[in-house]
């Protein structure tokens, strides 16, 4: 790759992220918007640069001079500030969208705030507006608040302090400031043209409200997390919360499409959904954490997918307005970032049979029951249809958590999660009062479980594999103890634990997620959930530090500014697939809580991830 190849895309884990809780945008450390749909996650892109530096479209102000970047956000805040700093002066850029509650100004506007502190700072502004993934052609106007560019069905107004050139599509002009001079730019979306605005105040209130909602206390306080990676663990909540739409109360996976999890390769997808098996980790993080609002929200938004849908028609995924149509589409035109095509929009695992989201679905609903949330008559015949659903079709293959695409298997994971929607449907049922008929369900549960355990571990490698009849490993095998299938002391466990350790962990403390086929070529990196999952079974396994000083390990690869793609590059560090990734977040968060949880910290409500955990095993030394 050349050198302008690289400097037009930076790395995955350079970009900071900002959102009003309907959309994002991504910003590199120069300046440059890269990533902004609109007007939600979902929606179809105004710039789009880290996907295709020529055609895609971008934002950018930077110093003309060289300069050295420090980035960070305003203090518990996804306000984010970008700073310059040349050989004649430093400037700041702050950007942040104000979020669509409770904030009195403009929702759909872009706002950048250029600050000089110090010296003289010569800065060139770029605004190359490429709607519909680039797909429609653009008209650019001087009008009286600034230049309105315009697609088919969407527009945009730059609202700014300077007199630009328009040419060829792009907008282009120069700033300079001397210390204490300050401009705004606003990059006014469809529907907020005319607003009026206050752009001082809009950003006062929009760090009051992300302030206001984050867990701002001293960790050695009263604090729903109390642990030692309380400012980690309060970034990742407000990952959470920025990828939480206004509307629904839906989670996005990631703000991103076709970031690649092998640079160069095809394995590219379109993360901007909300996948169902995320439920269970997700409210379970939440409610820990004492985001109550965020939680229930989020509960009730699946319970009525639940209720629109029988078991049966039930997706592994759905828009962030319930859309059950993802048709998966390829957008030719697009290099795709460092190369990696194709390029898609929609997920085709929309369609995909994968029986391991009624356990995550139970999961939540237990996890909201043990904090005090009382099902209604509906919500438990929903429940209750679910559960027999299970019943009746756990037996069946399927395309399994990872979602592979090489053909259904019958996939540990899946059956074990089959067992896990009764085990909690029998829980809910039984400590409810709830009508159901327990003892059919006793015996399916038990069905399941002795055929896991006669076709899902293997004698030979004295481990649970991934699917029955292989001997690929799985790091879903380090769940097992967690959701309550075995515990934790079992000799089974302890074995899986060791063989994932030998086979899928890399340096301690990267795991990959399998070492099967799955129709796929290339690689990828290692998984950072999967990372949690191994230091959250180490620490219930009684093997404390060491799993704590694999966290801390884990840690030191987020980005400066707090933030997780969905893999690591053993070799190198750097990010893969799509940036930040919701489940790396629920994953530290989660992994931070049951740490604190077996050191003896108190949580904001029952045991870490809702399982019936007991005391943690102390093992014997050997």
């Amino acid at each position: 790759m050349s050198v302008t190849e690289s400097r037009a895309y930076p790395p995955i884990e350079a970009y900071g992220v900002v959102g009003n809780l309907e959309t994002c945008a991504l910003v590199a450390p120069d300046g440059s918007v890269d990533w902004f749909p609109f007007p939600h996650l979902e929606s179809p892109s105004i710039l789009a640069a880290i996907l295709d530096a020529e055609r895609g479209g971008r934002f950018r102000i930077v110093p003309t001079d060289s300069f050295e970047t420090d980035r960070r956000y305003v203090d518990d805040t996804n306000v984010l500030e970008t700073t310059f700093e040349t050989t004649d002066g430093t400037a700041t850029v702050t950007d942040f969208l104000p979020p669509a509650d409770r904030v009195d100004h403009p929702k759909r506007v872009l706002y950048r705030k250029v600050s000089c502190t110090d010296g003289t700072v010569d800065l060139e502004v770029e605004l190359d507006p490429q709607f519909d993934y680039g797909r429609t052609e653009t008209t650019i106007e001087s009008v009286e608040k600034g230049l309105l560019a315009e697609g088919t069905d969407e527009r945009t107004l730059l609202e700014s302090p300077i007199d630009f050139e328009i040419e060829d599509g792009r907008i282009t002009g120069n700033l300079s400031l001397e210390g204490g001079e300050t401009e705004w730019f606003l990059l006014r979306c469809t529907g907020a043209e005319d607003a009026n605005t206050d752009p001082d105040a809009a950003l006062d209130e929009t760090i009051e409200y992300w302030t206001d909602w984050a867990h701002n206390c001293d960790p050695e306080d009263d604090c729903a997390f109390e642990g030692p990676w309380h400012d980690r663990v309060v970034r990742s909540e407000l990952v959470l919360k920025l990828l939480t739409h206004v509307e629904s109360g839906a989670i996005a996976a990631a703000p991103t499409t076709s970031l690649p999890e092998d640079i160069g390769g095809v394995r590219n997808w379109d993360y901007r959904f909300n996948w169902l098996r995320d439920a269970g980790f997700t409210v379970q993080a939440l409610m820990n954490l004492g985001t109550v609002d965020e939680a229930s929200e989020y509960f009730d938004w699946f319970m009525d997918l639940c209720q629109a849908d029988d078991p049966e028609a039930i997706q592994p995924l759905y828009s962030l307005h319930g859309k059950s149509d993802l048709e998966e589409r390829e957008l030719d035109h697009f290099e795709g970032y460092r190369g990696s095509r194709p390029v898609r929009i929609g997920n085709e695992a929309a369609q995909q049979r994968q029986l391991d989201i009624y356990g995550e679905l139970l999961l939540a609903v237990d996890e909201m029951r043990q904090h005090g949330r009382t099902l209604g008559a509906d919500e438990w015949s929903r429940i209750r249809d679910v559960v027999e659903y299970v019943r009746e079709i756990w037996s069946e293959r399927d395309a399994g958590i990872w979602e592979v695409r090489g053909g259904n298997q019958h996939f540990v994971y899946s059956k074990v999660m089959c067992w896990v929607a009764l085990d909690r449907g029998i829980t809910i049922a039984a400590e409810g009062d709830y009508d159901a008929p327990l003892e059919t369900w006793r015996e399916t549960r038990e069905t399941i479980r002795t055929d896991v355990l006669e076709n899902g571990y293997d004698e030979d490698i004295e481990a649970f594999v991934q699917s029955y009849g292989t001997d690929a490993l799985d790091a879903t095998g380090l769940l097992l103890p967690i959701v309550g299938f075995l515990p934790f002391d079992d000799a089974r466990v302890q074995k899986t634990l060791d063989a994932i350790e030998e086979k899928l962990v890399e340096d301690d403390v990267f795991v990959q997620r399998y070492d099967g086929d799955d129709g796929l070529p290339g690689d990828e990196g290692a998984f950072v959930l999967c990372s949690c999952w191994l230091i959250d079974a180490l620490a219930l396994s009684g093997r404390v530090e060491e799993a704590e000083s694999r966290f801390e390990s884990l840690l030191s690869y987020l980005n400066p500014l707090g933030l997780f793609a969905e893999e690591v590059d053993p070799e190198t560090g750097a990010h893969l697939g799509n940036y930040p990734q919701a489940f790396s977040h629920i994953g530290i968060v989660n992994s931070a809580l049951y740490l604190g949880y077996v050191r003896g910290h108190e949580t904001s409500g029952p045991a870490p991830m809702g399982v019936r955990l007991g005391d943690p095993v102390a093992l014997p030394e050997e």
